[in-house]
């Protein structure tokens, strides 16, 4: 199995994965490229995560008609286990699967460097991503409670819902 450093390091691994359905193109972040801190922080408003989430991960990007609209992270919590995190659509771009196109890109490049478990946690007012996660085959194993509310300085709202708890989710690599 690749270990997530060695995937960063690897020039022959930064293959552009060409995600083409509709016109969407995936691919990771370059080295020097700049990462869209305006979509990470849609997904996470703390500049302080996504900076270590970007320095241990691996990062992705969508892009139509070269506009970047979408950004997700891979992020190998454990030995043959990884969590994806940090999913993120432009707000005009919502609503029209882009969001399902990501997390199946997502568990796509999971399976091809060999992990066998994929980890997804959301917050408990994040009803959309909730079933988006679900419709992909994750289940829900566990909440951390308070989890926002211990992590963040200032209060998450998501549709008139405090974000307190994070929902945890996974998946079977090897059954989907």
């Amino acid at each position: 199995m690749l270990l997530e450093e060695d995937l960063q390091n690897d020039l022959t691994f930064t293959f552009i994965y060409n995600f083409i359905m509709g016109m969407l193109i995936i691919e990771q972040l370059k080295e020097k490229e700049t990462p869209p801190y305006d979509l990470l922080n849609m997904a996470d408003p703390s500049d302080e995560a996504i900076k270590d989430y970007l320095k241990r991960g691996t990062c992705y990007i969508a892009s139509t008609e070269n506009e970047a609209i979408g950004v997700y992270v891979l992020l190998q919590t454990r030995p043959f286990t990884i969590e994806l995190v940090n999913v993120a659509i432009a707000e005009e771009y919502r609503g029209l699967g882009y969001g399902k196109k990501l997390v199946a890109h997502a568990i796509e490049e999971a399976r091809i460097r060999g992990f066998h478990v994929m980890e997804v946690g959301t917050g408990n007012a994040s009803i959309k991503q909730l079933g988006l996660y679900q419709k992909a085959g994750f289940v829900i194993n566990s909440i951390d409670y308070d989890f926002f509310r211990k992590h963040y300085q200032e209060p998450i709202w998501e549709d008139g819902i405090e974000c307190r708890h994070m929902i945890r989710l996974t998946m079977d690599l090897n059954v989907y």
